[in-house]
């Protein structure tokens, strides 16, 4: 790669998202878990995806949309992530390279084909997700580029991945050569359930590997099993230099050297599609901890980009974020 500095490298499942509007019915009727993410097999993934209504096809994974954001920002940005040499896996390549973000993971020749998340998007705009990880599985240490990861001043690392069993020590890998480098780390713990699943490694890669914690409420209380916000905030501060844990209308809350900053949300007239939500205030933040700005700034970075992501259908920014926030004046 050249020596132009990356401002954030993501490391997640590369998947194609399907997305189509449900209700509660029919959410119960497939056996989901309302709000969560649900892994399936591929027979399960095939015969949800024949029940579903139309739906929209885009390519998403949670370190993904947060990539389309910093992209959106103005910021630079890389991505790494397993495909499969197929359809969708074409289709992801094409879609993240074509928004500037730069892959060059290779593509599995053989073995399962690209992963897919079937979205279902309730009238309250809450998403509940069945998530195929096809080739993700296959992620590991082999795959993380020791050259890029070195020059990006973040590496950010997706929650959702830690369910490969392989993924974990990739991450171990691209945490020590980013700190190797001199540059930061930062963690999204993505979903409660995975949380649950994996409690143990992510409270010692949180306090062993981590620098910037994203997590809603639900994931902070799952990581440090306690159904006060408070107390899960207090439990994390020490762990990490910075913790950005954001409660959806109420805002975000962060901590950092024993400061704590309150972010208000950003208002929208109605919310469409909470999908993606998560990722971009973690791209608003990213993108600000990079350009020098302040925490309390880059959580309202965060809070513009999230906002703009639920008044519509679908993870990808529809509008430029860079104008959005030279509109508020917070750049």
């Amino acid at each position: 790669m050249n020596s132009a500095v990356i401002d954030v490298v993501g490391i997640g499942n590369a998947i194609v998202d399907v997305i189509a509007h449900a209700d509660a019915r029919f959410i119960e009727g497939q056996g989901l878990a309302p709000g969560a993410m649900t892994l399936i097999d591929a027979e399960r993934a095939d015969s949800l995806y024949r029940a579903m209504g139309p739906a929209i096809e885009s390519s998403g994974g949670s370190a993904g949309n947060t990539m389309a954001g910093i992209a959106s920002l103005g910021g630079k940005g890389a991505y790494i992530g397993k495909l499969r040499d197929d359809l969708l896996g074409a289709v992801f390549r094409h879609d993240i390279t074509a928004i500037g973000v730069r892959f060059a993971t290779p593509a599995a020749t053989a073995g399962p084909g690209t992963a897919r998340c079937l979205i279902l998007v309730t009238a309250d705009g809450q998403r509940t997700m069945a998530t195929y990880l096809g080739a993700c599985v296959e992620l590991g240490p082999e795959d993380i580029d020791p050259a890029l990861i070195a020059a990006a001043r973040i590496t950010y690392l997706e929650g959702y991945l830690f369910d490969p069993p392989r993924a974990q020590e990739a991450f171990r890998a691209a945490a020590a050569i980013a700190h190797g480098a001199g540059q930061q780390v930062a963690l999204s713990l993505s979903d409660p359930f995975c949380v649950g699943r994996h409690r143990a490694a992510f409270r010692d890669l949180v306090a062993s590997e981590v620098d910037i914690l994203f997590a809603n409420e639900a994931e902070i209380c799952s990581l440090y099993e306690t159904d006060e916000f408070a107390t899960a905030a207090a439990a994390v501060q020490g762990h990490v230099a910075v913790a950005a844990l954001t409660r959806s209308a109420k805002g975000s809350v962060v901590f950092a050297d024993g400061a704590t900053y309150s972010v208000a949300a950003v208002p929208v007239a109605r919310v469409v599609d909470t999908t993606g939500a998560g990722d971009l205030y973690a791209a608003g933040f990213l993108y600000g901890l990079t350009q020098g700005l302040s925490l309390p700034t880059c959580g309202a970075v965060g809070s513009l980009c999230a906002a703009e992501i639920i008044s519509h259908v679908g993870a990808r920014p529809e509008v430029a974020l860079h104008q959005l926030v030279a509109k508020a004046g917070l750049v």
